[in-house]
């Protein structure tokens, strides 16, 4: 029989401990929250101006005064997602073909009276849309310049689409 020798243990060391990270400064503290209140106004923050005007910058202070008259108006309000894109994408297109550079496309504001917090997201979805309709295919290459209309055409619910001359 044989002697059975234990196994050597090797002779490990603990592992050294990881050093923590580095501490972050801490979060400015949060103002209460009450459901159902009121988002603070964002009157203090600056008023977004366009990327980058792309058209002569006198017309665009004109248009974005109110004026200068649309040539030419599509109201999308109380369409469906489905049903407003590919009208959009015909009167932009066709509206180009037809020489016109002014056209104003009406999105609404959305639904104020049957507002409801689970549904928030979905409210003024014309108006969130549309601008990124404009800005893909097919229609970035009609399109010039897109801004918020007038008071007096619409406001907050509609937008300005200055369009190339057609080639």
């Amino acid at each position: 029989m044989r002697d059975a020798a234990p196994d050597p243990v090797p002779d490990t060391a603990p592992p050294a401990p990881v050093p923590a990270p580095p501490l972050k400064a801490p979060a400015p503290p949060l103002a209460p929250f009450r459901l159902g209140a009121k988002a603070p106004s964002p009157a203090a923050a600056p008023d977004p101006a366009p990327a980058s005007i792309r058209m002569d910058r006198k017309a665009f202070l004109r248009m974005k005064g109110g004026k200068l008259d649309p040539e030419a108006r599509i109201d999308l309000h109380g369409m469906t997602l489905a049903e407003a894109h590919p009208a959009l994408i015909g009167f932009i297109l066709r509206s180009q073909a037809e020489g016109r550079r002014l056209v104003l496309v009406i999105t609404g504001k959305g639904r104020g009276t049957e507002w409801e917090p689970a549904f928030a997201d979905r409210r003024g979805v014309l108006r969130r849309q549309v601008p990124h309709w404009l800005q893909q295919a097919p229609l970035t290459g009609a399109v010039l310049q897109v801004t918020p209309a007038h008071r007096k055409h619409g406001g907050e619910g509609a937008f300005y689409v200055y369009l190339r001359r057609p080639r």
